[in-house]
């Protein structure tokens, strides 16, 4: 979670009732009453930071509503004790490896029965809700009668992440209350939204600060708050002839965003509400069975794996940041981004550049992001202020960590240490974004080199959540360690890598982009290659992306690899040098293999009549991105196999239902990855010839 976030709520003293003894008969609840004879039930999950609904969780909650029922009080508040927020949602950890639907549909019975219990409560009910209040955690807020928001509370079903949709009662309920025009697609995207606009939808009835908490809840006890009732739209929408109709429009968007085929969650959702929105008693029945059914699938399986990826990256970053203040050298596309993701993050960050221009240019799009990503428009100056233009590069002085972003070229960057090593204060980092030159010819000429190591981001920054840090052979850990955590302080997910020419994410991408080149040149569509990555489940296909990178910075990579690993690549094509010589360099030139508009490629439908993707060309493309990623784990420069996963995941977007490239040939069998790859060596070159690694990849 957001640390600016958890100081903030840190600050504040929850409103929670009477204190509570120190020896209640409950793990995981305190129950106390106050002088009017409300009940406050405070859920504070032993053992844990954050509050989530596991199985014992569920037992244990239905004994306190028991309790509460023969006790009678005059009203029922259910609050969270974390400052972190109400209830973050289920325990994840409970999904993983679920084979058998009716097994889990057994579970989840089991806790609806607790909702539903919570639901019939012959008492008024009010949630009061802070910080996060997620999938699970809304699903019981929704449950109560009433629901007050603190000033700052994130709602938002984020399932359909996990391949799921909601599974406690949360699709029939939230239906019924908020149109669903809205609670549909807030369920069919994931989306969060803020207290304000949870209040303007239905879904809460009032929204408060922390110190008026005890009269809020009151007023809605007591009978003085008009509840939030749902209209006549709402119920007009839930009518067959109506639902019918939004329904096959809700298929529609969805289908823009992703297919069935991969992704069974948002169209599963549909249906039920289709089949079932008029009666709330059969879609909680169905829902449950919807439910079981998703959470056996692949798609899932996987999805809740890269959850798990995503944590276990987090963790790697650790905690204790030391750096303060970061200077970026370069404000070219790259450097310009990183530092206004940096400064974005509550750090102060200098700019500085040779050119006033793309100083200025910098600052222009920093803007632009935090419009879209800071919701406050004080929030947003405030970050403005921490990027600090410099063009005389006198940030260097003061800077804890200095990040070089100055183009790929060896003497230029050994160029820019020679100025700055000697202007550095003693314990400060050198990093690079270099994508290409290996670590051990940038350290030659430094005086410090273990002071050195290599960040490497991608593009776009704000977007790919993976950095790579690289090491060399002479690297002091103690500034490793302090580089893993500066990563995970800008809300980014490091994998540490050590340094070899591509590192690992470009050494694996490189091959699936060449290959599309060679493809080309076979006189194959553009469009119908594109396809055909997307048809795997890529974000986009190798041609849009090589557009997209930017057509020299590929012709720069595959150089560089085809150098070190010759014919193990595919050859780079003579028209890619001429096409990058008349600048025709993709995205930022406005012409690439693509023509682009506003930042989009423009593509025409593939003809109706004309080839078709074969499995062979999704083959081509796709497994050799799972064989450099075996022989990154035989070479040593990546150590675990699941953070590689995680890694083409953050990385590239590579399709996160399949769990990674590792993970695919492990569904697919290595056997099979094995054979396909000589069968494609035979045919079309020994590029494909299977690495070594995989007689011993598990």
């Amino acid at each position: 979670m957001d640390s600016k976030i958890m100081t903030a709520l840190g600050d504040r003293v929850l409103s929670l009732g009477p204190q509570p003894s120190a020896d209640g008969p409950y793990k995981h609840f305190k129950l106390t009453r106050d002088a009017d004879g409300v009940a406050w039930l405070l859920f504070d999950r032993a053992d844990s930071s954050a509050n989530t609904l596991s199985a014992d969780v569920m037992e244990e909650f239905d004994a306190v509503l028991a309790a509460i029922e023969t006790e009678r009080p005059a009203g029922l508040v259910i609050r969270s004790a974390k400052p972190s927020g109400f209830i973050a949602g289920a325990d994840v950890n409970e999904f993983r490896g679920a084979t058998d639907p009716e097994m889990v549909e057994t579970r989840i019975r089991a806790a609806h029965a607790v909702v539903d219990h919570l639901e019939a409560l012959k008492l008024p009910t009010v949630a009061v809700i802070h910080g996060f209040c997620l999938g699970g955690g809304l699903e019981v807020a929704l449950a109560c009668q009433s629901r007050i928001a603190i000033d700052g509370a994130r709602f938002g079903f984020p399932e359909v992440m996990l391949g799921l949709h909601p599974g406690l009662g949360g699709t029939a309920r939230f239906t019924a209350l908020v149109n669903p025009t809205q609670s549909m697609a807030l369920m069919l995207t994931g989306r969060t939204i803020d207290a304000r606009r949870a209040k303007a939808l239905g879904l809460v009835d009032s929204v408060t600060q922390e110190r008026h908490v005890r009269g809020a809840v009151k007023d809605v006890l007591f009978g003085r708050l008009k509840r939030a009732k749902p209209g006549l739209l709402t119920r007009g929408a839930n009518l067959g002839p109506v639902r019918g109709l939004l329904a096959k429009r809700m298929r529609a968007e969805a289908a823009k965003a992703a297919p069935r085929e991969h992704y069974p969650a948002p169209y599963a959702l549909i249906d039920l509400w289709e089949t079932h929105g008029g009666s709330k008693a059969a879609m909680l029945k169905a829902e449950q069975a919807s439910f079981a059914k998703l959470m056996v699938t692949p798609t899932a399986q996987n999805l809740i794996r890269v959850f798990f990826l995503r944590e276990q990256m987090k963790k790697a970053a650790g905690s204790g940041n030391t750096v303060k203040h970061v200077h970026v050298i370069g404000a070219g596309a790259m450097g310009g981004d990183i530092a206004a993701w940096v400064a974005g993050q509550g750090l102060r960050v200098s700019l500085a550049d040779m050119k006033a221009e793309p100083i200025a240019a910098a600052v222009k799009r920093a803007a632009e992001l935090y419009g879209k990503i800071i919701r406050k428009p004080t929030e947003v100056r405030d970050a403005l202020d921490r990027l600090i233009p410099d063009l005389d590069g006198e940030g260097v002085r003061n800077a804890d960590l200095i990040i070089e972003a100055v183009p790929e070229k060896l003497e230029l960057k050994q160029k820019v240490y020679a100025s700055l090593e000697p202007r550095m204060k003693p314990g400060a980092i050198l990093a690079t974004n270099t994508s290409s030159i290996p670590l051990q010819d940038l350290r030659t000429t430094l005086a410090r080199p273990e002071r050195l190591v290599g960040l490497h981001f991608f593009n776009p920054v704000s977007r790919l959540q993976l950095v790579e840090v690289v090491s060399h052979d002479g690297n002091d850990a103690q500034v490793l360690k302090e580089v893993l955590a500066f990563v995970g302080a800008i809300d980014r997910l490091p994998l540490s890598v050590r340094s070899s020419p591509g590192f690992l994410v470009n050494r694996a991408l490189t091959p699936y982009m060449l290959e599309a080149m060679v493809m080309l040149d076979e006189k194959t569509d553009q469009r119908l290659i594109d396809a055909a990555a997307e048809q795997f489940g890529m974000p986009m296909g190798p041609i849009e992306l090589a557009d997209q990178v930017g057509l020299d910075i590929c012709l720069d990579v595959g150089d560089m690899l085809r150098a070190k690993f010759g014919d193990l690549l595919p050859p780079t094509p003579a028209w890619l040098r001429e096409k990058v010589a008349k600048g025709e360099l993709g995205r930022k030139s406005g012409k690439g293999f693509y023509t682009w508009k506003d930042g989009k490629a423009e593509k025409a439908p593939l003809p109706e009549t004309g080839p078709r993707v074969t499995d062979q060309m999704i083959d081509r493309l796709v497994l050799p991105m799972s064989n450099v990623c075996v022989a990154a784990l035989r070479e040593g420069i990546v150590d675990n196999p699941d953070t590689v996963d995680g890694a083409m995941i953050f990385g590239t977007g590579y399709a996160p239902f399949r769990g990674g490239p590792l993970n695919y040939a492990r569904t697919r069998g290595v056997e099979n990855v094995v054979s396909t790859l000589r069968t494609l060596a035979e045919r079309f070159g020994g590029r494909f010839a299977p690495d070594p690694g995989w007689d011993n990849f598990k």
